[in-house]
């Protein structure tokens, strides 16, 4: 049969490689900045560069910019290796580059700005939401066309993860921005309280699976075995990998939410689940090592291999430790420490990162048809990378451990050892500055590599579209007698992408619509009401200024966490408290204490005036605090938005009877004048002009949390 020539498009993968170290260098400085915000409170010099508004834009810059971009950059260049042609449409490869970039941007101005949904790596607001959507409807328009019109019959392993990251990236995306904006930049989610927590770590874990993971699982699939010029280990292994990986993954996501008030069968589900994970990546895992038998000796001298062996190395870490910290007695000790920061990033600087450097120290020398300019710098750049790993990770998990240590701790008498929990912040400084200092190896070393890309380019000479022949494919679905079973699948892409969409709805199906649909899931309490005008612009500033990334929402039922958040009831908290919380606000990280049942009547109420002097310099009453100061937070209140807000509020469902929007204006007025007076009072050394400022509504919605929750009546809750 005759070859038809085609052309490879290396122009688009050029494009988005530059944007992955450009991104990669940005993010990370971000990163590194409030890192060092957590040793030096001062670098906090304004309102949008401290530390709760730079912080989700550093995951999602890291995330969807850094990672995002060398998932576009491997994909747009293997899979028209693998498929033997150009992608289905140059238009369409285009507009996702530069739709992705402008994404990016967006949230690069929106998240400082503070505008934030508070939901962990789906912070950016509705607007930007339709852009993502659309533009992977481009992206998956052109990969499945791609694939159609493809010259070779069977679609190799990594085309199928690619797949199976589309499918389930945009079942995540849709489900999570279910929201209903109240302004032209802001919304409230459409779930509240226990379902909003569920869908958020459904989200929350599966974006990290399915967008961290399964695309990169794919790239090396694609990689390790070009690198090595090796054949995949094992062909089987890869199938069972694949549909056990996809199938179990999307079930795990309750294990973030153990010993809250998510019902108990939704967290043992997510247990189960978790520990099965462990098999099917460590399945891949050794896939990807074993793809190297017999080269090791190459390994040894050659970069690219070496980023790849500690990348795969990382992914088994990480997939290791993931099921490990899904048990509860490990979760006890662990979730809200400085251990799971430790966990992600051995995860995202090794796995994902390090396959990146590998990827493109690889690609560019192949694409300007030239020699790497420096295998020095390449080297020095691998040894300094993982070094920053090392000095990044162990100092966090030992800081992890001395949290847990240090809150958990008691005296003869029963009575808490530390129950200042500044205690424990004071002890961690030396850690977060061994962090920072990792942090700075590792950009170090992405630097050096951006340095000698560039060079090799120069001395290269890049060839955009690059030729190639192969035959026409006249009969795809025909196969071969004595094949495979699942060659017939691999024939036929739209059945494939059907049931990876199966393979992943089940467990979503299972966890989640039972926990929306069963009302005494989530028993309701009597007493908790919606929040009055006030506290909800003071929701509004807490969410603006990211104190859920400090600060939790939740008590578990630990007798420390009782005996120190319990309030005045001494009780953990209740899903009923949350019924009306748009977003849920339960926080994954306690660098400050928790925050549930702060609120007036509690013994852990500080009152008024403290939050103010606490606000204004957090310093004046807490002496080594590492929180940021709001000065600004004196800035007159604008509640423009407060008619749109309860009426939008009162569509999802929220009791606020009809005409309330006339009255809240006074009701606000009348409440900030009653907290105005309540400061000057406590405290006749504070001045203000009056009560008309961000300040007074953040302290009313602070003064509001766990005041109205009541003893659960109905069951009995043990404290561990």
């Amino acid at each position: 049969m005759e070859s038809e020539k085609f052309y490879y498009d290396n122009k688009i993968v050029k494009y988005f490689l530059i944007a992955t170290a450009a991104w990669g260098i940005t993010g990370m400085l971000v990163g590194l900045t409030i890192a060092l915000e957590l040793v030096w409170p001062s670098i906090n010099i304004t309102s949008w560069l401290s530390f709760g508004r730079l912080r989700p834009l550093h995951t999602n810059a890291v995330i969807f910019a850094f990672v995002g971009n060398g998932i576009f950059t491997g994909v747009y260049y293997s899979m028209q290796r693998l498929l033997k042609t150009r992608m289905f449409s140059d238009k369409l490869s285009y507009i996702n580059f530069w739709g992705w970039q402008l994404i990016i941007v967006a949230a690069v101005i929106s998240l400082p700005m503070g505008y934030n949904t508070s939901n962990e790596y789906a912070e950016l607001e509705w607007p930007i939401d339709i852009a993502i959507t659309l533009l992977w409807v481009v992206f998956g328009i052109n990969m499945v066309g791609t694939i159609i019109v493809r010259r070779v019959k069977h679609m190799y392993v990594a085309i199928w993860f690619y797949i199976a990251t589309f499918v389930t990236v945009a079942v995540l995306h849709i489900f999570r921005s279910f929201e209903l904006p109240y302004s032209w930049f802001s919304s409230y989610p459409a779930f509240a309280g226990v379902q909003d927590a569920l869908v958020q770590w459904w989200y929350g874990h599966n974006a990290v699976a399915f967008f961290l993971t399964t695309p990169y699982l794919g790239l090396m699939y694609y990689f390790v075995p070009k690198a090595a010029n090796r054949p995949v280990y094992s062909y089987r292994l890869s199938i069972i990998h694949f549909w056990s990986l996809i199938f179990i993954y999307i079930w795990a996501g309750p294990h973030h939410l153990l010993y809250t008030a998510l019902p108990d069968w939704a967290q043992s589900l997510g247990v189960a689940f978790s520990i099965m994970l462990l098999f099917p990546s460590w399945g891949g895992m050794l896939n990807g090592l074993l793809t190297l038998r017999g080269v090791w000796d190459k390994v040894r001298d050659s970069a690219v291999l070496k980023f790849m062996v500690v990348a795969i190395t990382c992914y088994g870490m990480a997939t290791f430790e993931g099921p490990m910290l899904s048990l509860k007695n490990v979760s006890w000790i662990a979730h809200y420490t400085d251990w799971i920061p430790a966990h992600v990033h051995i995860g995202g600087l090794g796995w994902n990162g390090m396959l990146t450097f590998g990827m493109m120290y690889w690609l560019v020398p192949k694409m300007w048809k030239t020699e790497l300019y420096s295998k020095t710098l390449a080297n020095t750049h691998f040894w300094i990378a993982t070094l920053g790993i090392l000095l990044w990770a162990i100092p966090m998990y030992w800081a992890g451990f001395t949290q847990s240590l240090m809150w958990k701790d008691f005296n003869p008498d029963g009575t808490l050892t530390h129950p200042n929990f500044l205690e424990t912040v004071t002890q961690l400084r030396p850690f977060y500055m061994m962090r920072a200092l990792g942090g700075l190896l590792y950009i170090t070393g992405v630097i050096l590599m951006s340095y000698n890309l560039i060079r090799t380019a120069k001395i290269g000479n890049f060839v955009p579209n690059e030729a190639d022949a192969a035959p026409a494919l006249l009969n795809p679905k025909k196969g071969n007698k004595g094949e495979h079973w699942h060659s017939w699948l691999e024939r036929r892409p739209v059945q494939f992408v059907g049931l990876s969409l199966i393979a992943i709805l089940i467990g979503g199906i299972v966890e989640i619509i039972p926990t929306m649909m069963v009302s005494s899931n989530v028993p309701t309490i009597s007493t908790v009401k919606p929040y009055t005008p006030l506290e909800l612009e003071g929701q509004g500033i807490y969410i603006r200024e990211g104190c859920n990334n400090c600060h939790t929402q939740m008590v578990r039922p630990f007798r420390d966490e009782v005996l120190r958040y319990g309030g005045s009831e001494g009780s953990p908290s209740k899903g009923g408290e949350f019924v009306y919380a748009h977003p849920h606000l339960w926080g994954s990280k306690r660098t400050g204490p928790d925050l549930g049942k702060s609120g007036k009547g509690n013994a852990y109420n500080r009152g008024e005036s403290w939050h103010y002097k606490h606000m204004i310099d957090p310093r004046i009453v807490s002496e080594g605090s590492i929180m940021p100061a709001y000065p600004y937070l004196k800035n007159p209140l604008d509640y423009s938005n407060l008619e749109s807000k309860i009426s939008t509020l009162r569509k999802l469902g929220v009791p606020y009877p009809e005409g309330f929007e006339a009255e809240a204006e006074g009701l606000l007025k009348t409440q900030a004048e009653e907290i105005y007076q309540a400061i000057i009072s406590q405290d006749t050394e504070i001045k203000m002009a009056n009560p008309n400022m961000e300040l007074i509504a953040l302290i009313a919605y602070l003064e509001r949390l766990g005041s109205d929750a009541t003893k659960v009546l109905t069951t009995d809750i043990q404290v561990q």
